[in-house]
């Protein structure tokens, strides 16, 4: 037998909240609704009871292990990281929906496993996002990117809280790739003012390392 759906405003009538309420409840997981494929939502009339008995219903909570490495060389590190968030995911009772994973710098943007994460996050088809370390995800402005996973009900969970053992060596990768675009754009690509800029950046950077 199908259940029957109720539009918002039925819904919103049995349960004796505003549509913006309502709206809050759906983004925030609290109320289960289905979308149609014209992107109109409609609650089951069984939630609607849900929420006026009062009962709660544990909730399959969904997730998508996202890994990253910056090199080709770390593969068995992509491989353990898939692994640990794996049993992470177990032991948490979390149904795994994908593995995303990517060999590239936390400063691209255009990588593939991202960008098919960005499309499980816009259509709510995620709960929380699992990774190991915030510089999986991106190397800068990770704020802002848990602020927009947010807005469609999602949640990052960052299993360690510092930074891998071997994050200096990336996050210099990084900063020289910075500079030689900045460089690159300020000088054109083949300058030599380019080159010496670089040059001048690693040597500082090699002259920090042996400070520290």
């Amino acid at each position: 037998m199908t259940e029957r759906l109720l539009p918002p405003r039925k819904a919103c009538r049995r349960l004796g909240i505003s549509f913006i309420t309502l709206k809050r409840w759906i983004y925030s997981g609290k109320i289960y609704a289905v979308r149609t494929p014209t992107g109109r939502w409609m609650i089951p009339e069984s939630e609607i009871e849900r929420i006026i008995s009062g009962k709660e219903v544990a909730r399959e909570v969904r997730a998508v292990i996202y890994a990253r490495v910056s090199s080709s060389d770390q593969r068995k590190d992509l491989e353990r990281q898939i692994q640990y968030l794996t049993q992470y995911c177990s032991a948490k009772g979390y149904r795994v929906v994908d593995i995303l994973s990517d060999v590239a710098s936390g400063l691209k943007a255009n990588r593939r496993g991202l960008l098919k994460l960005f499309n499980y996050v816009v259509n709510k088809q995620v709960d929380v996002v699992v990774v190991t370390y915030r510089d999986r995800l991106t190397r800068f402005g990770f704020e802002y990117l848990e602020y927009f996973f947010k807005q469609y009900g999602v949640r990052i969970e960052v299993v360690y809280g510092g930074e891998p053992k071997d994050a200096y060596q990336e996050l210099v990768d990084d900063l020289i790739a910075i500079i030689t675009s900045f460089a690159g754009k300020l000088y054109g690509i083949r300058s030599h003012r380019k080159k010496k800029l670089i040059q001048g950046f690693k040597q500082l950077l090699q002259e920090v390392e042996k400070d520290g």
